[in-house]
């Protein structure tokens, strides 16, 4: 499919948003700032579903787990029934408590010029970091927009500064967590199984207790943050539930033990079974992690439908609630149509546009196989569920690429420690350099010529060293995309937050 397709199939969406959006409110008055902002939504979700779903499948494409055309139909089909699901019927306005209402001087029309302003400045953000192949934190960029347009609406004093240093705080929170945890389970694997003499037997014992682990986080995770809106509803069924507005940590851990322990109980008789007749290889052990990381795709999915769509509808039902009512409320109810806008949004622009960040977070970062994406995917659940008891912010994104950098690193570190081809190779020419150098430091003739041979021959040499030091890096993570990556993360909020803000000046100029 050409770009030129891809780009009339969005658009075919967005129009047909804006017609709904049109038949609600078209003759209202203001009713085509509505309009606007429908078309704004549909294009952020879809751009949702262009950058950030990839966090979710990348791995377990990467690791040829599951095609790109199976991951995208999973995670569409999870992604829209997180959102329809558990998505929530009520959204906050302003997001996460960034700028105060006071920012508006109760006029609701500065509030929908600067919520359309955020989403649209969102999505642009987006929309560059996917062609640049960044995979960024929407909600940070959401929260950019949110922020640059609350600027130009009431100055920096509305601004919650501590909210934003508590967003800054995550870009290394995030990341570092996500990646020590998969490095940890990684060398788990390889310590208790890939480096033991009988690997299917070692297999047999270790594989189940971590998909049962993985079960648990991800019972958990899924508890926490994919029914958190949907407690209320769930709690009136099940009586004898806590009668809480939000599932608790405690409930949620409980469900993940309960689910950990029946999955462990499952596996292991399957995992013994399916040993019967593999070799003792590396591949034959990885194949037994193909199932769980499928489980792991769609699960991370449903979860983020249920909790991100907001980023995608959230301004939009603001916007909604206050061309309906007419004033500005902190709290908006989230209609069926907005939700809808969203999950389908999400959807397509996964399928249209997800395969170039699933590219670069399966493969392009550093080689995946089933056994280091499992690694990660735990990582990405059991880093939400630590972060939340904690109380520390943490984005999904950076969690996940944190994660991918955290297993490329650890396969540096080990195979450091090999005796892998290019590893003698740099023992040997290491070895080479070392005695020019000596030879030149010892030389102590009056030869000019001769000397000047010896300088340039360790010159070289150090410059070879240096080579293949740096191709032994970049073949275990691919060093300029990590830093590309980062710096997307740095500027993804000052970002958003400037483009929103001249967007928000010229859409208050055109309603003058």
């Amino acid at each position: 499919m050409n770009n030129t397709i891809r780009i009339m199939l969005g658009a075919v969406f967005a129009v047909a948003v804006a017609f709904y959006a049109n038949s609600i409110m078209g003759q209202a008055t203001h009713g085509t700032f509505l309009v606007l902002a429908a078309v704004f939504g549909a294009y952020m979700a879809m751009n949702i579903g262009a950058n950030d779903v990839a966090n979710n499948v990348g791995p377990a494409v990467g690791a040829k787990a599951i095609t790109i055309g199976s991951a995208i139909v999973i995670a569409s089909i999870f992604e829209a029934a997180g959102a329809l699901i558990a998505g929530g019927d009520v959204v906050g306005t302003i997001k996460k408590d960034i700028i105060s209402p006071d920012a508006f001087g109760n006029d609701p029309m500065m509030f929908v010029y600067a919520m359309s302003a955020a989403l649209l400045a969102a999505a642009l953000w987006l929309n560059l970091a996917t062609w640049l192949k960044a995979p960024v934190s929407t909600t940070h960029s959401i929260v950019g927009g949110v922020m640059g347009a609350g600027i130009a609406a009431g100055g920096l004093a509305i601004v919650s500064w501590t909210t934003m240093g508590t967003i800054a705080a995550s870009w290394v929170i995030s990341p570092v967590l996500g990646g020590v945890i998969a490095a940890t389970f990684l060398y788990i694997i390889k310590s208790q199984v890939i480096y033991k003499a009988d690997r299917l037997s070692a297999a047999k014992k270790v594989v189940p207790a971590l998909v049962a682990i993985m079960s648990a986080a991800f019972i958990t995770y899924l508890t926490l943050k994919g029914f958190k809106h949907i407690w209320g509803s769930i709690v009136e069924i099940f009586s004898f539930l806590p009668q809480t507005d939000k599932p608790t940590f405690t409930v949620a851990l409980i469900f993940g033990l309960i689910g950990g322990v029946i999955t462990f109980f499952i596996v292991k008789p399957r995992v013994a079974q399916k040993v019967v007749g593999l070799d003792n290889s590396r591949e034959a052990i990885n194949v037994l992690f193909t199932i769980p990381l499928i489980f792991a795709a769609a699960l991370l999915s449903f979860a983020h439908g249920a909790n991100d769509v907001a980023n995608a509808v959230g301004p939009l039902a603001a916007v909604n609630d206050a061309l309906t009512s007419l004033k500005v409320s902190t709290k908006a109810s989230i209609p069926l149509w907005v939700m809808v806008t969203g999950g389908i949004g999400i959807s397509i622009g996964l399928a249209l546009y997800g395969p170039r960040l699933i590219r670069t977070v399966g493969s392009e970062i550093t080689e995946l196989d089933q056994m280091r994406a499992f690694s990660i995917m735990m990582a990405a659940a059991i880093t939400v569920v630590i972060a939340s008891q904690l109380g520390l912010p943490v984005s999904s994104t950076h969690i996940a690429v944190g994660a991918v950098f955290g297993v490329g690193f650890l396969r540096e570190w080990l195979d450091s420690k090999g005796t892998g081809a290019k590893q003698k190779m740099l023992q040997e020419e290491t070895e080479k350099h070392h005695e020019l150098k000596a030879e030149l430091a010892a030389y102590a003739g009056d030869d000019y010529k001769k000397k000047v041979e010896l300088m340039e021959a360790e010159k070289a040499q150090k410059k070879n060293v240096k080579a293949i030091k740096r191709e032994l890096r970049e073949n275990y993570v691919k060093r300029g995309l990590v830093k590309k990556i980062i710096a997307a993360w740095l500027i993804t909020v000052p970002a958003a937050a400037a483009v929103s803000a001249i967007i928000f000046y010229v859409l208050k100029g055109l309603a003058i």
